[in-house]
């Protein structure tokens, strides 16, 4: 199926011929100057401006802005709050999908990576670092809800880091029409402009993290292109990625929202919650990183195809599931948090010093939770549950 452009433009990023005037408006918008002014207060704007106009010389595509801005920055995060960040894509080398011809390299394909969620901003921004440093052409388009872009310059920004728009808090008539726009968007993406796609797979972040993938995104997926749902799937290249951090920074603001909801069911986030789990997340440490793909479920769609339609998602779920849940990096804290929780010894997963050091981190989390009626007992257990879930998923696949 061929798509016109002109069809997303409600949703899409900007392309080619138009960053030049987004990069204006941006630096036009007194919301956006503010913003810069808090990091060189020293700088006089017109001085500020004419410092970026400079740097922005050359820039051309969406990819070029992500190289000249956003790579730099996202290597210092990973420099500075991380203990390293790494990347296997080793299941995706050699001829073994239906998309790669003989004489075809990996790195010639484009993927729809599938994953599990961690972190607002960086799950995609470190893969976009990962893939650029591997070689790979382009970097990845991703979705981002509207409820994250409450100014126009943050909507402006993303949209020249190569985002387009999820919409949020809609109808069921509305949400279905959003739906069919942003699968035939991403099929678009995949089969037309040959860019990678990330996608995480359930709406949000699982607070628990517990990665199960959501029948209704893969759903959403197959809404668009032509065939029958395995061969809708099939023209997107889906990838199951695994994104392990260590330490998770917002741990403490998940806990703390547990028991906001707990306390009060009525309980919902403001925008302002949600911009500080974005700073936490960016600015907060978060040990070692890894990023770890499986094999693109072409080589094994074919299995499921001609099962009953509703069994077929939820078959696909589980099955990718599994392959999310067997590729985690799990690390001493992992352990010692199932350990603690289910009464139990993992034999050489840890020493007595990765137990001091994990102990003394969630002290120093739970001491930044300040909310009325603080259930101490309740947080702990949050923030463990946290942390041992992902070897309590690692060890049902095996």
């Amino acid at each position: 199926m061929e798509y016109d452009i002109k069809e997303f433009d409600e949703i899409r990023p900007y392309e080619s011929g138009e960053m030049k005037q987004a990069f204006e408006d941006l630096l036009n918008d007194r919301q956006f100057s503010l913003m810069l002014k808090g990091f060189a207060p020293w700088l006089p704007k017109g001085l500020r401006n004419g410092l970026l106009r400079l740097a922005f010389t050359g820039v051309k595509t969406p990819l070029d802005f992500q190289k000249r801005f956003m790579k730099p920055v996202v290597r210092y995060i990973i420099r500075k709050h991380t203990d390293g960040c790494t990347f296997d894509d080793a299941a995706l080398k050699g001829n073994h999908t239906a998309n790669l011809s003989p004489l075809t390299s990996h790195l010639d394909n484009r993927y729809t990576f599938l994953s599990n969620h961690r972190d607002i901003v960086l799950d995609s921004a470190f893969l976009d670092v990962m893939l650029v440093d591997n070689d790979y052409p382009t970097t990845v388009e991703i979705g981002i809800g509207d409820n994250l872009l409450i100014y126009p310059w943050i909507k402006r920004l993303v949209r020249m880091n190569k985002a387009f728009t999820v919409r949020r808090g809609l109808t069921a008539h509305e949400m279905m029409r959003s739906s069919q726009l942003m699968s035939s968007y991403i099929h678009y993406a995949v089969t037309q402009k040959h860019e990678n796609i990330w996608i995480a797979q359930r709406e949000g972040r699982a607070k628990d993290s517990s990665d199960h993938t959501q029948d209704s995104v893969l759903k959403m997926l197959a809404m668009g292109g032509e065939g029958n749902p395995a061969d809708k799937l099939r023209d997107l290249n889906i990838v199951p990625l695994t994104i392990s951090y260590e330490f998770d920074p917002c741990d403490y603001l998940k806990a703390q929202e547990f028991q906001q909801k707990r306390d009060n069911p009525s309980f919902k986030k403001s925008k302002q919650d949600d911009l500080d789990n974005m700073r936490t997340g960016i600015l907060g440490y978060k040990g070692r990183v890894h990023y770890q793909c499986a094999q693109p479920i072409d080589a094994w769609i074919d299995e499921l195809a001609n099962l009953p339609k509703n069994e077929f998602f939820s078959e696909l779920s589980q099955r990718i599931d599994r392959e999310l849940h067997r590729n985690y990096r799990l690390y001493p804290c992992n352990y010692i948090a199932y350990d603690l929780l289910e009464h139990s010894k993992q034999e050489g997963k840890y020493t007595e010093e990765d137990i001091a050091r994990f102990e003394q981190y969630l002290q120093g989390q739970l001491a930044k939770i300040n909310i009325p009626n603080k259930d101490e007992s309740f947080l702990r257990e949050r923030m463990l549950t946290m942390y041992a879930n992902p070897v309590r998923n690692y060890l049902a696949v095996l």
